[in-house]
């Protein structure tokens, strides 16, 4: 037997965590195009490619980024965590075709639109996560 099996009901949970928070991350994205100039997302297959980039990227990406400019992000007091969230809003749109950011400054203000969003989103659908502890004897 694995040790790591999920039955279909957490299965589901977990599913649906994930579903809403991609929905939470597209009506975001959605925002800062309707909002910030220089942001263009081409449709909604696009929006729904980008939410799922833009986690990936910021799953892989940031914690790296975090780490290598640690010494900037000390100096300027944490301001500086500003632009590897916005390098990170930028690195989505180069990536994906249909996803457009035409500058830093484009970028910095979706990636606060964004972030604004998902925050007063999450405190409204809670965080989603059941955690449990299993402990095997053998």
């Amino acid at each position: 037997m694995p040790p790591c099996r999920l039955s279909v009901r957490a299965y589901a949970l977990v599913m649906s965590g994930f579903l809403i928070r991609t929905l939470a991350t597209m009506l975001a994205l959605w925002l800062a195009s309707a909002i910030v100039p220089g942001v263009d997302v081409g449709g909604t297959v696009t929006l729904f490619l980008a939410s799922i980039l833009l986690g990936v990227v910021n799953a892989i990406v940031r914690p790296l980024m975090i780490v290598l400019t640690l010494p900037f992000t000390v100096v300027t007091l944490g301001l500086f965590l500003l632009v590897v969230n916005a390098t990170m809003f930028g690195l989505t749109a180069w990536l994906l075709p249909g996803f457009v950011v035409s500058g830093f400054w484009p970028a910095l203000f979706g990636s606060l639109v964004v972030s604004v969003t998902s925050t007063v989103v999450s405190w409204n659908i809670g965080s989603g996560v059941r955690r449990e502890v299993v402990v095997v004897k053998r």
